[in-house]
């Protein structure tokens, strides 16, 4: 089993989906896990979770859950953030930017000049905060030479799906991380992308109970979907490599990743690739692309 003891995590919008599956996948295997989010009180979201009852559960699995409500399109409060786990544990090993503000009109159908312009909050909370929280944790894990940020992405970066502002948050994920990879080599921090396809998140879930339709498309298909905890099972993996600058800079499918770690869902489930279905990620780990 992956071992985590003492490793510093942050897993950004933790409060339900995907950061939380991620938040506690790292806590089962031991780590103290910050977990960030707007959601305080159960009824400020339609949806349920809050970062204080995915705290609880991370630490109910073994590690140790901190919440810390954050409102990840706000400097100010990200910069808190960091400052809070940099004077209470003097160190970050782990930074997944997960963060991203779907919009409720995401999955129908319309042309990018039929939704409302207010859908650039994607950019907002999807990229420019994935930049914000980096340069923050870049801060504390380049003077230790040594770190892991992972930003979370999909097939989206390569293949259509949804909408143009949706395809072109995860494309520019993707470069980020790489060229981020780039520049943070000479300090041993590693810098990736995940390319996740269906997670069973509540959003997915309810999404697919009120359109069955959506059952019949390879991008929503059940058959090929995992858990939310799934890709927080391979960032543990990642996290406990010795080698995992090898990775630095490279865009990865998250089932593929699995695979070479021997990772399985919650469920013992085999994920599949959908690298012939969806298309290959275009950026390479740096160490296989330069002389």
């Amino acid at each position: 089993m992956t071992d985590l003891s003492g490793k510093i995590a942050i897993v950004t919008g933790a409060s339900r989906g995907i950061g939380k599956g991620i938040a506690l996948a790292l806590a089962e295997a031991g780590a103290t896990v910050y977990v960030t989010g707007r959601t305080v009180g159960e009824g400020d979201h339609v949806l349920p979770g809050t970062v204080g009852e995915t705290a609880a559960l991370c630490t109910a699995r073994g590690g140790t859950g901190i919440a810390v409500p954050v409102d990840h399109a706000d400097d100010d409060q990200v910069a808190a953030l960091f400052e809070q786990v940099k004077r209470e544990q003097g160190r970050l090993d782990i930074l997944v930017n997960n963060a991203f503000a779907l919009p409720d009109d995401l999955t129908d159908p319309g042309g990018f000049w039929e939704k409302p312009l207010s859908n650039w909050q994607m950019v907002d909370v999807g990229v420019r905060s994935n930049f914000v929280a980096a340069w923050h944790a870049a801060r504390i894990m380049t003077p230790q030479r040594s770190g892991l940020i992972v930003a979370i992405s999909g097939y989206v970066g390569r293949t259509y799906t949804y909408g143009t502002v949706f395809g072109t948050c995860k494309a520019a994920v993707d470069r980020m991380a790489r060229d981020m990879a780039i520049e943070l080599q000479p300090y041993g921090v590693t810098s990736i992308s995940l390319w996740q396809g269906l997670t069973f998140t509540e959003r997915a879930n309810r999404n697919i109970e009120n359109n069955p339709a959506m059952k019949a498309s390879i991008v929503t298909n059940p058959l090929v979907g995992c858990s939310p905890e799934f890709p927080g099972r391979v960032i543990a993996a990642l996290a406990a490599d010795e080698r995992l600058q090898r990775h630095s800079g490279g865009t990865f499918i998250t089932a593929e990743l699995a695979r070479d770690y021997g990772v399985t869902d919650v469920d013992g489930k085999v994920i599949p690739s959908l690298r012939d279905q969806r298309g290959a990620p275009i950026w390479a780990p740096i160490a296989e692309t330069t002389p």
